[in-house]
């Protein structure tokens, strides 16, 4: 089968390696159809890792995808041949503590698609997992649609980790494909106004269909003044989801004492900084978010249901013979990208 690995900063490369096998009998063999460039990924591909996860190389990246059934294993009772579904590309023990509790997302021994040293991503046509890692697509909903789960399944628990969405008025700085999720999602659970900010104008043109009352772009504009201006005070709570230092002293300045802030976006450094003066002062809670947990079916929900419009977010589309282009043109930034998504069929 074809892969399309990282084989060293900025580059991939097609390669030929074996077609999987099952092995376990609750496995499932899946011809791949769908895979979606994550923020994630691109910090693999330019930087060459995230943290003290390091790329050692070749290595497949891709954790956001859909496709078809192909295999089962001999336990495999939920899901049959020919069933399109999409993939949870979390991989938790089941007995550690952290599972034990309820927390499978910060597992003690979670192995990961596309994490370097962990599990090989889903680039590549075919791929194995374990039956409770496959999520049913209705047949109303398009493949992309489906491999939009997962981004979407991380807003779901940003927004739930927030104490009352009901109501609050809030801003999302960075308009990304998390933050357009986050948006929707914010939106469908009663949030009263969503202001919402970018360096990219073309991303503001989608979270304003996406339902946003108000954009604006720090690069032009002095976005704070403006949202406090036209608020008339600071906000309740603040989703950071771009993992920019200047958007971090942004959101400290946005919220309202006793607001709370709200970290998603995935920093390039292993170190932040904000004026803890300023936090004190206004007795800000952080709360830090770490991929998703158990919202993957509630994502499939929303997208079924029209409260979110996945498609709305996928901007640019790429045959998988063209994946080194997909991640060059989300690298950069160019074209107004906000998802690219790759097919393989």
């Amino acid at each position: 089968m074809n892969t399309f690995p990282l084989t060293g900063l900025r580059t991939m490369a097609m390669a030929d390696a074996p077609i999987p096998e099952i092995v376990n009998d609750t496995d499932v063999l899946i011809r791949v159809a769908r895979v979606g460039v994550c923020g994630s990924d691109i910090h693999y591909y330019a930087d060459g890792g995230i943290g003290n996860q390091r790329v050692e190389y070749p290595w497949v990246v891709g954790h956001e995808g859909a496709g078809v059934v192909v295999e089962v294993g001999s336990a495999v009772r939920g899901v049959k041949l020919g069933d399109r579904v999409a993939f949870d590309p979390s991989f938790p023990c089941g007995t550690c503590e952290q599972c034990l509790v309820g927390r499978p997302h910060t597992c003690l021994h979670l192995l990961f698609f596309g994490c370097p040293g962990q599990v090989e991503g889903c680039l590549k046509e075919y791929i194995i997992l374990p039956e409770r890692g496959c999520l049913h697509v209705p047949d109303t909903m398009t493949l992309d649609a489906a491999a939009m789960m997962e981004p979407l399944s991380i807003a779901v628990y940003g927004a739930t980790l927030y104490p009352n969405l009901q109501g609050a008025t809030i801003a999302i700085l960075g308009s990304g494909p998390i933050g357009l999720c986050l948006l929707q999602t914010a939106l469908s659970m009663g949030a009263k106004k969503v202001y919402v900010t970018d360096k990219i104008d073309q991303r503001l043109d989608v979270a304003r269909r996406c339902g946003a009352a108000w954009t604006g772009n720090p690069s032009t504009t002095d976005t704070v003044a403006d949202i406090i201006a036209d608020n008339g005070g600071g906000l309740d709570g603040v989703f950071e989801c771009c993992g920019k230092p200047d958007a971090l002293d942004d959101a400290v300045k946005l919220l309202k004492p006793g607001g709370e802030l709200s970290l998603i976006g995935i920093p390039e450094g292993n170190r932040i900084s904000m004026d803890i003066n300023l936090l004190r002062r206004k007795e800000i809670r952080i709360q830090n978010v770490r991929r998703q947990n158990n919202c993957m079916q509630k994502s499939l929900n929303l997208i079924e249901s029209g409260a979110v419009d996945a498609n709305a977010m996928i901007t640019h589309r790429f045959p998988f013979a063209r994946t080194d282009e997909a991640y060059d043109l989300v690298a950069n930034y160019r074209d107004g990208v906000v998802k690219a998504m790759i097919s393989l069929d």
